[in-house]
Order: structure tokens, then C-alpha cells, then sequence
């Protein structure tokens, strides 16, 4: 995929928006170049995609095998998919910056939500560029914690034998596509230590680097339309949804891809 073939629109401060091209008409000797759009800039935004779960489930399992969260709910009609939705509930859900099921071994390469019913108003999703995390911190801490590993774990629910509730990670992930170092982390509840370190000190650290990750300027906002499909790179992104003062239904489906 190319920038002669597809119209895209480079977003601020990251990101990368397609316009003109919907994901059933992608072929297959575009699909490499996308997920390298995707490593390269962090996310992608499809505009205009009037397509069904089977297409989207269908163009997700093209990228790589797809996976599904633990304590999820899934689409009825299409369980590869999970429900995120504000309906029938009493409090806006809560949300925080994290990197989607961190805690497994082989987490989501890629992540994409399609929308299905937007807010009047409100209900943005916030995703922060964590290249320029890494590439953003003092040298002096780029080498002191260079080999240095985060334990990530699962937080929000109680742990399940059957399943991976935790797994070590590097805090300066080398991106197997872009090349490019990347600041690992999720929520500082989900990174409960860092290797070779004591706890209070290695969670500390993670508080820092985790605040550092996430300052306003750095941050893209996306603000959904009709239609939309985002997809980014969870190795080198995090999101958060931003529920205060959203006016409406707010529904998407999500998928998760396997590198």
C-alpha cells in the first residue's frame, strides 16, 4: 500500500488517516505494506467504512490470527469480536491509558475498533505515541533501565488458573516491524515490577515513566464519526476512552490481531 494508491492524511501529533478506500477492497499484496503503515505511525484511521462484522472480522483475520480477551463480551453474532458500549449502565465505565492484554505472553499486535453507534457528543478515544515516549527520555535513564523487564498482570479481574493472569515484558520494546524502540507499559496497577529492582522503587518508576507517556501534547484525539475503523499498534500505543460528559449511545466492536 502505497501513498500513490490510497489518500492518506497525516494526524496530529501521530497517526495516520485513509480516506477513499474501504477495507473489503484491500488486496492481499497490500496487506504487508498496512501493517507497516501501522507500525510506522502508530495508528490508522479508515474513514467512511459502511461494512459489516463479518467484513471487518474477515479483513482483521487477513492481518493475523485473531484473539479475544478473558472476561469480555463477546459481538453475538460475530464472538471474535467484543462489545464496548455506555448502554444500560448507571456510571460512565472507567478508563484509563493502558496497552490491551498486556499481561499474556503473546499480547494483540494490533487492535481495532469499528463504530457502530455514535454519541451525540463526547466519547473520544485518546491514544498516546509511545516512540516518542522512548525517544523523549533523558539518556541517562535510556541506559540505566535499557535490559531492564516489567511485570504485567491482570488487574481488573480475579485470576484465573486456566488463563495467563501475568508476564514479563521489555520497558523498551524494539518494534519486529518499524525497528524502533517504544516505551512498553500499560497502567502502573497492571506493571507491579521491574527486573532486578525493589518494588517500591520499580513502581515508582513505572508512576514516572507512565506520566511521562501520557502528557496532553503528545496525545492524538480521536473524535468518531459514522463508520469509522481505527486500528493501532499496541506495541508501541496506548488508548484511553474519555467518558465524561458523553451525551448519547456510545457502541463499538473490537477485535484483537495476534503479531
Amino acid at each position: 500500500m502505497s501513498r500513490e494508491n490510497i489518500n492518506f492524511r497525516v494526524l496530529s501529533p501521530f497517526g495516520i488517516e485513509a480516506n477513499e478506500i474501504k477495507i473489503t477492497e484491500i488486496d492481499d499484496k497490500d496487506l504487508v505494506s498496512l501493517q507497516h503503515v501501522i507500525a510506522s505511525n502508530g495508528l490508522l484511521v479508515f474513514r467512511q467504512q459502511a461494512v459489516s462484522d463479518a467484513d471487518f472480522v474477515a479483513f482483521l483475520s487477513r492481518l493475523g490470527p485473531m484473539t479475544f480477551t478473558v472476561g469480555e463480551i463477546p459481538v453475538s453474532h460475530q464472538p471474535d469480536l467484543n462489545v464496548v458500549s455506555n448502554i444500560g449502565r448507571d456510571r460512565p465505565p472507567r478508563s484509563v491509558f493502558h496497552t490491551d492484554t498486556s499481561y499474556i505472553a503473546r499480547p494483540p499486535a494490533f487492535t481495532a475498533l469499528r463504530a457502530v453507534t455514535i454519541p451525540a457528543s463526547g466519547g473520544a478515544t485518546l491514544f498516546s505515541d509511545q516512540y516518542r515516549a522512548y525517544e523523549t527520555l533523558p539518556t541517562t535513564v535510556k541506559e540505566q533501565l535499557a535490559d531492564a523487564r516489567v511485570l504485567h498482570i491482570m488487574s481488573d479481574l480475579a485470576p484465573d488458573e486456566h488463563h495467563e493472569n501475568q508476564s514479563w515484558h521489555p520497558l523498551f520494546l524494539r518494534h519486529p516491524l518499524s525497528g524502533r524502540l517504544a516505551l512498553f507499559l500499560s497502567t502502573p496497577e497492571r506493571c507491579q515490577a521491574i527486573s532486578g529492582m525493589a518494588i517500591e522503587q520499580a513502581q515508582r518508576i513505572v508512576r514516572l515513566l507512565y506520566q511521562h507517556s501520557i502528557r496532553h501534547y503528545r496525545l492524538y484525539h480521536h473524535q468518531w464519526q459514522p463508520n469509522d475503523i481505527v486500528i493501532w499498534d499496541n506495541r508501541c500505543t496506548m488508548h484511553r476512552a474519555e467518558h465524561s460528559n458523553v451525551i448519547g449511545d456510545r457502541v463499538l466492536h473490537r477485535g484483537l490481531v495476534l503479531d
